[in-house]
């Protein structure tokens, strides 16, 4: 009883209430994002579309997305996280109302592009949110519970969507939309705005900053462009978006792969199951795993499993060998979840975390748009070699992770001792 307690208290101990609603909204608005899953069916099926112009409308919704996740990062910043997640879910839950009845396809693809909007919104402003509500040494396990919510909710909406599909695909769309306003409604009688309300940072010269010390972002009027040329920022996100590119392979690539293996969409299931209860069973396990280890140590052990089973696929040909390299590139997965949300949460200045977020949160839509396009080519040309040419770039970024942490870390350091240090005041 004693070693359970304990194990609660570190995996889910001292985070505040405000924490939970936003955790309970998150696994509300996954469990019923099901519609999109089956959108490419509902089009072909039961609104005469052809298949390039169903990928075109798909499409269409992930670039929504990547708009989606940079909006929402400045009204984060601006209006606030909750004013920010419950118009995203108030938006999101009359545009799925819309498609439900929708019978043009013209209007259908404008109709796919607006919800990608609105369904991205709610990411940036949701970490933001817990950023700000939860104490540093505690944001590991908040950010760990974070994605096991996820995770869980879509393991949720991929059973659910199977079963409302068979009976109507206008119930597909009404529940995802009663959902999303469950989550609206959740997030505006529960949570408080945490948006901090802290002064801009004065104007210092470049490369310093007002308290006298080095500052790569010191010297730039503060907004979405000063994401977007942090160096030190911007070097995590492109090792992230190799992370996001390499677990994308799962869902794009693999499937093709293994048809050409013989194996059929029964056997990929089983592997994507699999996938899903280890995230599901485990994650609650990882915080006890990493939290004596330094952040880049993690997420170079993450990427180097994710380049490993990924990279064991130049040698699948059964069923059992999908498996257990499934079993590899999942346990990465979860091992890198908490510290990068870690170090994107300690990389912002707190005027800026939904900006930060925003730019972050784009390896996403990017990563979903590159890994396919030239995951196929390389399938074709390279055959079984891609996945060596996958597993190289995950040792890549495994080094890269390496390299850019000790002076990622300093840079934290540099600042949290700035913002611990009295202020100055002159003599005389």
């Amino acid at each position: 009883m004693r070693g359970l307690r304990r194990w609660w208290d570190d995996t889910a101990g001292g985070l505040p209430a405000v924490f939970w609603y936003l955790w309970t909204g998150l696994l509300v608005n996954r469990a019923g994002a099901f519609a999109v899953l089956f959108l490419p069916l509902w089009l072909t099926e039961a609104r005469g579309a052809s298949e390039s112009l169903a990928g075109a409308v798909v499409g269409a919704y992930g670039a929504g997305g990547a708009v989606g996740v940079l909006l929402a990062g400045v009204l984060a910043d601006r209006w606030g996280r909750r004013a920010t997640l419950v118009a995203a879910h108030l938006v999101a839950a009359g545009l799925m109302l819309a498609l439900a009845f929708s019978t043009h396809l013209a209007l259908i693809a404008v109709l796919a592009a607006l919800v990608g909007v609105a369904h991205s919104m709610p990411s940036p402003a949701f970490v933001a949110a817990i950023v700000d509500v939860v104490p540093e040494h505690r944001r590991s396990r908040a950010f760990n519970l974070q994605f096991w919510a996820f995770n869980l909710g879509m393991a949720v909406a991929s059973l659910l969507a199977g079963l409302l599909a068979e009976a109507s695909f206008v119930a597909l769309f009404l529940v995802d939309a009663a959902a999303t306003l469950a989550a609206a409604v959740l997030i505006a009688w529960k949570v408080p705005e945490t948006l901090p309300r802290v002064a801009l940072p004065r104007v210092a010269p470049p490369g310093r900053s007002p308290a006298g010390g080095p500052d790569p972002v010191a010297g730039r009027r503060p907004g979405l462009v000063t994401a977007l040329t942090d160096g030190t920022f911007l070097v995590f996100v492109g090792l992230t978006f190799v992370l996001a590119v390499l677990t994308m392979q799962a869902s794009t690539i693999m499937p093709l792969a293994m048809r050409a293996d013989g194996l059929g969409p029964s056997a990929y299931g089983t592997v994507v199951a699999l996938g899903g209860a280890l995230i599901v069973v485990g994650q609650l396990f990882v915080p006890r795993l990493i939290d004596r280890h330094r952040g880049h140590h993690v997420l170079a052990v993450s990427t180097g499993l994710l380049a490993l089973g990924f990279g064991a696929l130049a040698f699948a040909d059964l069923l059992p060998v999908y498996l257990l390299a499934a079993v590899v590139w999942t346990v990465g997965s979860m091992l890198a979840a908490p510290p990068n949300a870690q170090i994107n949460a300690d990389l912002a200045p707190p005027e800026l975390r939904g900006r930060y977020q925003s730019v972050f949160y784009l390896t996403f839509p990017a990563a979903s748009f590159v890994a396919p396009t030239l995951g196929g080519v390389s399938l074709e040309h390279l055959g079984e070699r891609h996945w060596l040419l996958v597993g190289g770039l995950g040792l890549l970024a495994t080094a890269g992770h390496l390299l850019a942490g000790p002076p990622r870390e300093r840079r934290v350091a540099a600042r949290t001792a700035r913002r611990a240090a009295p202020e100055r005041t002159p003599v005389g």
